[in-house]
């Protein structure tokens, strides 16, 4: 069996070190603060730390995806050594990626034709889309081959559910996700917003909870209703924060209480500089397997 790349986008909100152990490559997206661009490498460049203090002392972040001609560079890279390359992109719902990349693929292949670039939309995002890549990982050590894998993550890849909350709107508001008087309402009855990622990719407002312990119970009620086997879940799961691990912890805490089957601890992960330019500090998503997302 030929050898092959599994890749994906630093969007993904894992470390270096994880996808190094796991074998999986990835290609970085872009972003800036007031106007000073920087790479978004998983924290290496500019620590999570640095990257949420700044923006909480009012540094304008605005993001960039990898464009065709990075992909290509990336992708024939592989290619030239003789392997095939599996690309799985950041939701087609929330970044124009997954089109550079398909765009991308087509020259590389007419350029290598003996040479195979599948590219899927993952509809996914964060440590969601490091979750499906983790699956994707294991498949392949298990000695699953490219085709075989990329037909199964196209039949599987919205069984991963994402659900989220933040503690701090302002920057949902400025990313026209939650309008101004909406944002303002909420920060005087302290509401914390259930968001989660619907079939298209997208990040759906779902419920409008009032205070910070009612809406960590309730973003565990929703895995209880949508994960494989409820309470008796034994898979990973996953969870994301924007500089605010103890709200994360939190979540955690209960999950592990609540799923006694679950597949190891609950893995928290930060939000990147990518997806955390949109969320700014205070979010809080949520990873798990369950029944097939549909609206």
């Amino acid at each position: 069996m030929t050898d092959f790349v599994l890749s994906c986008c630093s969007t993904a909100d894992l470390s270096k070190e994880h996808f190094e152990k796991r074998g999986i490559d990835y290609i970085c997206f872009h972003y800036s603060l007031d106007d000073e661009e920087y790479t978004d490498d998983l924290g290496q460049t500019m620590t999570f730390e640095e990257f949420y203090a700044r923006l909480k002392n009012g540094a304008e972040p605005k993001t960039s995806q990898v464009n065709i001609s990075e992909y290509l560079n990336y992708f024939t890279g592989f290619l030239k050594e003789g392997r095939d390359v599996l690309h799985i992109s950041l939701s087609s719902g929330i970044s124009g990626s997954f089109n550079s990349a398909k765009n991308a693929a087509a020259i590389a292949m007419e350029q290598y034709p003996e040479r195979k670039v599948y590219v899927v939309d993952s509809l996914a995002a964060s440590s969601g889309f490091g979750l499906f890549m983790d699956r994707l990982a294991d498949l392949k050590d298990s000695g699953m081959g490219i085709e075989e894998l990329f037909r199964w993550a196209e039949d599987n890849k919205l069984r991963l559910h994402h659900w989220f909350f933040s503690t701090d709107l302002s920057f949902y508001v400025k990313g026209g996700r939650i309008s101004k008087a909406a944002g303002l309402f909420g920060g005087i009855f302290n509401i914390c917003p259930l968001l989660n990622m619907d079939a298209d990719g997208k990040l759906i407002p779902r419920n409008k909870i009032r205070g910070k312990a009612k809406v960590i119970k309730e973003i565990v009620s929703r895995m209880e209703a949508f994960a494989d086997n409820g309470t008796s879940y034994s898979g990973k799961c996953y969870i994301s924060q924007s500089d605010c691990y103890e709200d994360a912890r939190a979540v955690a805490d209960l999950v592990e209480a609540k799923f006694p089957k679950l597949s190891g601890r609950v893995v928290i992960n930060s939000i990147g500089t990518t997806i955390g330019s949109h969320t700014g500090p205070g979010t809080v998503a949520l990873f798990f397997w369950g029944a097939k997302r549909e609206d």
